[in-house]
């Protein structure tokens, strides 16, 4: 098996409206597919952020059912070049920082949460390069 990456990632939200105020009004990520009362979709680099209303992808339909709860968490890349800067506009949108790491190697990420408590966290490109490993 040759899997490549992750294509797409999914989130379960309480209110798509604010999910899209949050994803595409600050984050700016594209909306690439909307269904109200069910889900929203974005475009974020060569992936794609899936957000459903868990009680509506819960249901049987077309596909198989799919649903969650709780505060999970994903990651966005950024270059180490545009780190700062990506910081500073989270920050610019206040939207609260709750932590910053070192993993050594010249590597940071930062955290933060979005309207549902999901942990999202940024880091910087090359962290998980193939055959590295984190210092902590």
């Amino acid at each position: 098996m040759d899997i490549i990456k992750i294509k797409e990632t999914c989130l379960y939200v309480s209110d798509l409206a604010k999910t899209k105020a949050f994803y595409n009004g600050l984050l700016k990520f594209e909306v690439i597919g909307e269904v109200p009362g069910r889900h929203v979709f974005f475009r974020v680099g060569s992936s794609v952020l899936l957000c459903f209303i868990a009680e509506a992808s819960r249901k049987p339909g077309s596909l198989p059912p799919h649903f969650g709860s709780g505060e999970l968490h994903l990651a966005f890349e950024v270059s180490k070049e545009s780190y700062a800067a990506t910081k500073a506009t989270i920050e610019t949108a206040g939207i609260p920082i709750e932590q910053e790491y070192d993993w050594g190697g010249g590597f940071l990420s930062f955290y933060f949460r979005d309207p549902d408590k999901h942990l999202l966290e940024v880091v910087m490109d090359g962290m998980w390069e193939r055959g590295k490993k984190l210092e902590s």
